[in-house]
């Protein structure tokens, strides 16, 4: 296994790269096992890789399967409750708790339905502010946009049929749109087996080598989806991963009987919109339960990439000398930039300490005293416990740094709330314990002040 390495986040991030990528989330993964997807707890990959992961779990995708219970857990955690009104994926502000999200095949229209619009909402934006998604089958069909439709007519002679568009593309409101592209369906491809091509510099490639082939054989595919390498479903910005390869002569027989070929079809690809957003990563098969080889790496791969393309951090505000700066709003008040924060979160600052200043103080305050704010600073970058000149890690939320003088120029003051819950294994993954109040997020003020 390669050595994870991040992505650089902005020109001014010389922060350590493991650092920037595990200091500002909960954990790094959430698996959506959810209504009508499939039931799956374990997820091979992400032990494989070392990652701290949740998963959500309902009774299987059978409908008759589904219960009240479900419905109420499933919305407690991805829509919210009043423990905790943004949700599992959320921090208060709206940043993403997790590095990523993983879900799982299924019926994508239905889970999407079951959601409710507010549940998708808070997926995309899970993904719009940072966090990155990884979906298979109809994991991947329910992060587009929508489906694209074709109709083929059936092929004679051992020549395939004429392709036509029955429409360009439909757009459905229960589907993310992470991806902002159509996805095809593989149509009458189901309990199948086929390979996977390699694609040529796949960004794959920077984790494993996959035996050296370019190739990865008999990857279990149960209807899922492709996209069409036109300009109406590409969408500018899209990475083309890997690439399907079906028997011929089982492809021939699809062929004849009007069904559209996928030999040399985009079956895996990957998506970033800019340096704000996550990055999704999808694939129309199934490789997520295996627990060796080729196909182990790929569930690998595709992690990694997703968890190297996380968001950059963002600066809150500015702050200026004597003005206090107030982070004391909940979630429904709809004001990130001054929203309290979350547990394991980090949220920064900026501030200009001119030439003259002396007799600087810097004072962290908050009405939770049983809560655990950190307070960090230094010069030039993002201020994590890893990297900051100053700090101050003591027990409980008040703080104060005093200095008789600093260098003249940009300095980045931290946040952190080191306070988080403890969890108990239920029947549908995991429950939230101990310091629930962190969930809706630590009221604080913070303050800078100087003499000229």
């Amino acid at each position: 296994m390669k050595k994870l390495f991040c992505l650089a986040l902005t020109a001014l991030t010389l922060v350590a790269a493991q650092d920037i990528c595990n200091a500002q989330y909960y954990k790094d993964l959430f698996q959506d096992s959810g209504i009508n997807l499939t039931s799956r707890e374990d997820l091979p990959a992400a032990r494989f890789l070392g990652l701290s992961y949740e998963t959500y779990y309902s009774a299987k995708h059978n409908p008759m399967s589904i219960t009240v219970k479900d419905t109420i857990e499933q919305t407690a955690l991805m829509v919210g409750s009043t423990i905790d009104e943004n949700g599992v994926l959320l921090y208060p502000d709206g940043a993403p708790r997790f590095k990523m999200i993983y879900v799982n095949g299924g019926r994508a229209t239905k889970h999407g339905n079951s959601l409710t619009q507010k549940g998708v909402e808070n997926i995309r934006t899970f993904v719009a502010n940072g966090g990155s998604y990884v979906g298979s089958c109809a994991g991947s069909f329910i992060a587009s946009r929508g489906n694209e439709y074709l109709e083929v007519e059936k092929g004679t002679n051992g020549k395939k049929g004429k392709v036509s568009h029955k429409y360009e593309g439909k757009v459905k409101t229960e589907y993310f749109g992470v991806y902002p592209g159509y996805t095809v369906s593989t149509d009458d491809l189901n309990q199948e087996y086929t390979g996977m091509i390699v694609e040529k510099n796949s960004p794959l490639l920077k984790y494993y080598d996959f035996g050296g082939d370019m190739y990865i054989d008999s990857v279990y595919h149960n209807g899922g989806s492709w996209i069409a390498e036109e300009p109406y479903t590409m969408v500018p910005g899209t990475e083309v991963l890997l690439r399907y390869d079906y028997v011929p002569e089982k492809e021939q027989a699809r062929i004849d009987r009007g069904s559209f070929p996928i030999t040399g079809k985009v079956s895996s690809w990957a998506y970033k919109k800019d340096g704000k957003t996550g990055r999704v990563v999808l694939i129309g098969s199934h490789p997520e339960g295996v627990t060796k080889g080729d196909q182990l790496e790929l569930t690998a791969a595709m992690f990694q990439y997703a968890i190297d393309g996380v968001g950059r951090p963002e600066i809150k505000g500015e702050l200026k000398n004597g003005e206090p700066r107030r982070m004391v709003k909940a979630t429904a008040e709809n004001d990130p930039a001054y929203t309290r924060i979350g547990d394991k979160q980090y949220h920064h600052f900026n501030v200009v300490i001119p030439k003259n200043a002396k007799n600087i103080k810097v004072v962290l305050e908050s009405p939770y005293k049983n809560d655990d704010l950190y307070l960090t600073m230094t010069k030039n970058d993002f201020a994590f416990l890893a990297n900051a000149r100053y700090h101050d890690i003591s027990l409980g939320c008040d703080k104060e740094m005093n200095f008789d003088k600093l260098e003249a120029g940009m300095w980045f003051i931290g946040v952190h709330c080191a306070t988080t819950v403890d969890t108990v294994k239920t029947d549908y993954g995991v429950a939230y314990t101990g310091h629930l109040e962190v969930l809706n997020g630590v009221p604080y003020t913070l303050t800078i002040t100087w003499d000229e």
